[in-house]
């Protein structure tokens, strides 16, 4: 095969990065690049993949797309299961661009979730962290505004600590808890005009506020996002999503295995169970696969996942052992059975 010089580059990523990401998703061949030549051997099967692979890579680049690791993976995922999708069209869609940066799923999850988003009234978003839970929900929340799909958009988090505690922190209660909505913060600044985003936050166009302060509240006209929703109580659950008014969209992220309440079941969890067979209601599952940091983080959240299942066997075995011996031990013996025997007469 050949490729542009510049494309080149571009397609071997630093330190010939992508590359080995490549030859990662397809071990049975062999990839060698001279000048702007591309030669594989191996597998006849795996070979043609690959070279669908690099053309629909050519495809993104083409297209002003950055490549990354997860691009790479997610589209050899996606031809490995059917030759005849394009990654090139199922994730060259943008949601936002802002400041030369283009905002877009980047893995076959994100894209359900971002139709999801498109598709239903309210939107659940449940997966490990680094799957763009947050990110691409806070992107089309901006990207309804900027539509005038919705009035404001209204980011919301519970202030829950884990760790710390609020009351060591200095300041009123208002700097205590915005450490707590700092992400949301910045992802704001990220996808918008930073000199655009303290106005639009004075006039009440968008709002960034702890969850405690939606209660008694109907919300219309409004694009809302719940983050970190693993950490709400079921009874907070039911009142956010009561909230719901008149031409509102809302989403819910937050990742199962990060429950940082004290006590008590996490609202997130009871939700799944509830709602589940409502119309206009969507839950999406993120996994490991659909992670788009540091290729080490989808490895990290598998191992704490393996973990995690080893233990509750482990747990499930030590009760089954507890409730077999409480079974095989004697009953005691009652007061009747203590009484001294009568002597024969």
């Amino acid at each position: 095969m050949q490729v542009d010089g510049i494309a080149m580059v571009r397609l071997l990523g630093p330190q010939d990065r992508f590359l080995d990401t490549i030859e990662h998703e397809y071990p049975d061949v062999t990839v060698h690049v001279r000048g702007n030549d591309i030669t594989l051997t191996g597998d006849p099967a795996q070979v043609e993949a690959v070279r669908r692979l690099i053309e629909e890579l050519q495809l993104m680049l083409r297209d002003g797309r950055d490549l990354g690791e997860a691009e790479i993976s997610t589209s050899a995922r996606m031809l490995g299961a059917d030759s005849t999708r394009s990654p090139s069209e199922l994730l060259g869609q943008a949601i936002l661009s802002s400041r030369g940066k283009s905002i877009r799923p980047k893995t076959l999850g994100q894209k359900h979730y971002v139709d999801a988003i498109d598709e239903n009234t309210i939107t659940f978003g449940i997966g490990p962290a680094g799957t763009g839970k947050t990110y691409l929900a806070m992107a089309k929340a901006v990207q309804a505004l900027q539509r005038k799909e919705v009035d404001r958009i209204i980011l919301t988090r519970p202030a829950v600590e884990a760790g710390e505690r609020l009351g060591f922190l200095p300041g009123t209660l208002t700097e205590k808890i915005d450490p707590y909505l700092r992400p949301l913060y910045d992802a704001l600044f990220e996808m918008m005009d930073p000199e655009l985003v303290p106005k639009l936050l004075a006039a009440g166009t968008i709002e960034v506020a702890p969850l405690a302060y939606m209660r008694g509240r109907t919300l219309n006209s409004s694009f809302v996002v719940l983050d970190e929703a693993q950490n709400t109580t079921p009874e907070q659950m039911k009142m956010f999503l009561t909230r719901l008014g008149f031409g509102s969209r809302m989403v819910i992220t937050g990742d199962v295995t990060q429950v940082d309440l004290p006590a008590g079941a996490s609202g997130l969890k009871l939700v799944s169970r509830v709602l589940d067979n409502l119309d206009d209601i969507h839950f999406v599952q993120l996994t490991s696969a659909d992670v788009v940091r540091h290729s080490l983080v989808g490895r990290i959240v598998d191992a704490y996942t393996e973990y995690d299942a080893q233990k509750q066997a482990q747990r499930y075995e030590s009760d089954q052992a507890r409730e077999f011996a409480a079974r095989a031990t004697p009953r005691s013996a009652g007061p009747r059975d203590r009484l001294p025997k009568r002597r024969p007469s």
